[in-house]
């Protein structure tokens, strides 16, 4: 009933808050809680590392679920269920040192993560076509960056002492009253299925989502999903390595990757619009690349501040910009080369923490593993330049 829809602005806030709840205080704080968790005795750096692959495993499983279930009907059913998963493995995580037992919470938190992170963004866009402002639809990832500053903040709250599987508590209290609120405001949302004509869908059901246009796009978007992932996943870990655990960066670098996020989504969709999307990619990459460069190559306390500040305000950027670049590229595929570029992105983000355990099995060292990170980050530089220029 339209009496029930929720304002705009009601709707946007309420997406961004889902986001910030899956990916700030669900999947991106274990970042900063990993050094505590180690230091705690909790945790060893191998097993840090393999938990963040099942959790990334899961985020991809949840995408690949997420694409199937893509009709609104079939969104608002799930969102319901992705929150309680979500709700219920942080609850979980506070309440257990078993490591098996995490290993499989990790996993169910990935999945919610990556269903309410396909899904929500895909509601709203299509409740705010249907009102004429799909240009708000861009606001709901400010969630991103306000949960990454929130979980550096309760990784560690100010004035109280908690040690091991109590870390989690509270991610999973304040995760409680977003996530209800949040999905009963998209339940709310009236959307009907969208029509597709004939003549509309016939192109997007014969035309292949790999061709000479978009083959270099998918290759660097592989790389650029392994690039970043090294750094989010372990910069506090690096810093708490190379400079010891009671370094006050050990904290303060997730807190600067955060802040560095806030403002990206903006910037990098200006910067898109002034110098033309496969421009401002490639900036996009060099920058992520100089992160990554300037943790490997600099004096410890100077390369993780710069790389922290680099990585935060940069790859959001990545995502908003491939996804853009790719619709120009084939504008009748647009929902399927989106979906596609999701799960290529989510098996290059698995990848990377994963290699990174091997190498640590094999002797070596976790700050090395950035070497990993900064190759596939050239690769996706290479691959961009080698994408055809888009129509605008």
């Amino acid at each position: 009933m339209p009496s029930r829809q929720p304002s705009l602005l009601h709707a946007v806030i309420a997406a961004a808050a889902l986001l910030l709840v899956v990916h700030g205080l669900g999947r991106f704080i274990f970042t900063p809680l990993m050094p505590l968790l180690v230091n705690d005795g909790q945790l060893s750096t191998s097993q840090g590392a393999a938990l963040a692959s099942w959790n990334y495993l899961g985020y991809l499983l949840g995408a690949l679920a997420a694409i199937r279930w893509h009709q609104p009907q079939q969104i608002q059913r799930s969102i319901p269920l992705a929150l309680a998963l979500h709700c219920l493995t942080l609850l979980g995580l506070a309440i257990t040192d078993y490591l098996p037992f995490i290993t499989l919470l990790r996993l169910g938190n990935g999945i919610s993560n990556g269903l309410i992170f396909v899904m929500v963004p895909a509601l709203l866009m299509e409740w705010l076509a249907a009102r004429q402002r799909i240009g708000l639809s861009g606001l709901i990832y400010l969630g991103v960056g306000s949960g990454l500053l929130l979980s550096g903040v309760l990784s560690h709250p100010p004035g109280v002492t908690l040690t091991n599987a109590s870390r989690w508590w509270p991610a999973a209290l304040l995760s409680l009253p977003l996530a209800l609120w949040g999905g009963w405001l998209m339940l709310r949302l009236c959307v009907d299925a969208p029509g597709t004509s004939k003549d509309d869908s016939a192109p997007a059901r014969s035309a292949p989502l790999l061709d000479a246009r978009t083959r270099p796009l998918f290759l660097a978007y592989a790389g650029a999903g392994m690039g970043y992932i090294l750094p989010m996943t372990f910069l506090p870990m690096i810093a708490s390595i190379q400079l010891g655990s009671s370094h006050p960066l050990v904290q303060q670098s997730w807190l600067i990757v955060a802040a560095a996020t806030l403002p990206a989504a903006w910037l990098w969709n200006h910067l898109g619009i002034r110098l033309g999307d496969r421009t401002a990619l490639l900036l996009n990459y060099a920058t992520q690349l100089a992160s990554v460069l300037a943790a490997l190559a600099l004096p410890a306390s100077m390369g993780i501040m710069l790389c922290s500040l680099l990585v935060g305000s940069s790859f959001l950027g990545a995502v908003l910009l491939t996804q853009r670049l790719g619709r120009s590229l084939q504008p009748h595929q647009g929902p399927r080369l989106s979906a596609a570029l999701i799960a290529l992105y989510s098996v290059t983000q698995l990848l990377g923490p994963w290699l990174a355990r091997e190498w640590l099995n094999h002797g070596g060292t976790l700050p090395e593993t950035l070497w990993l990170g900064a190759g596939a980050l050239a690769w996706a530089l290479i691959w961009t330049w080698r994408t055809g220029h888009a129509n605008r």
